[in-house]
């Protein structure tokens, strides 16, 4: 969710007007994606990175994040979603991490849609993390490094028990990914628009899902194998 700042500089606003004004958008995606029967949502609201800019902005984003988990999340229960935090909390103050865990706790049953939010999180350290899982459950024998797999490694991961993502969504016109799900984005279609976040609607969502009903999704085969 790319471009916040950006977008408040063109308008002559502070930094802190394009990340409200980016929670806007959020509320509009999340409800086209409940809407368009879309089953997972993952936003990657703040990186581990991100704790190297400005220290107001990191506070005012902090105290953003807590004002939208207790005016959000019980909107979302009411809509049957549930709401997972991925990422390493430990470095959050007590306070938001309450609020984190409220939130989870309220709509850990909800069947609809699934809305992870990417916290302090990294692609890096989330493998570093089932790195060292499994490197204890050799230490301990509970496995031996035969047994380690493709899919042992992804048991360990964040997001374990959810799917890889169809469709990564880039915008503001940056052209990478960030350190965002390095290992799940093996097979990942790659969109990226020059649109700022804050202007990122409903309609440009469709153009973004226009552009993963075009491809041509092989994983390894060929088209003739697909057509067959």
């Amino acid at each position: 969710m790319d471009g916040n700042g950006r977008w408040a500089k063109q308008r002559f606003l502070p930094r802190f007007a394009g990340h409200k004004a980016g929670v806007d958008s959020v509320r509009q995606i999340v409800k086209a994606c409940v809407e368009k029967k879309i089953h997972v949502l993952t936003l990657f609201a703040f990186s581990s990175e991100n704790w190297r800019r400005p220290a107001p902005e990191v506070d005012y984003l902090m105290g953003l994040f807590i004002a939208a988990l207790e005016k959000e999340a019980q909107k979302l229960h009411e809509q049957n979603i549930q709401l997972r935090i991925m990422g390493d909390r430990s470095r959050f103050d007590e306070k938001l991490q309450q609020h984190m865990l409220r939130a989870e706790q309220l709509t850990q049953h909800n069947t609809g849609l699934k809305l992870v939010i990417a916290a302090n999180y990294g692609g890096q350290w989330d493998i570093m993390e089932a790195m060292r899982q499994l490197a204890m459950d050799v230490e301990q024998q509970k496995i031996s490094a035969n047994d380690i797999s493709i899919e042992l490694i992804q048991s360990k991961l964040a997001t374990q028990d959810l799917p890889p993502p169809d469709l990564f969504i880039r915008t503001s016109g940056e052209q990478r990914i960030s350190n965002f799900m390095l290992w799940q984005q093996a097979y990942t279609e790659l969109y990226f628009t020059d649109v700022f976040w804050p202007d990122f609607n409903e309609k440009e969502l469709d153009k973004a899902l226009l552009f993963f009903a075009e491809r041509e999704r092989r994983f390894g085969c060929t088209s003739e194998q697909l057509d067959n």
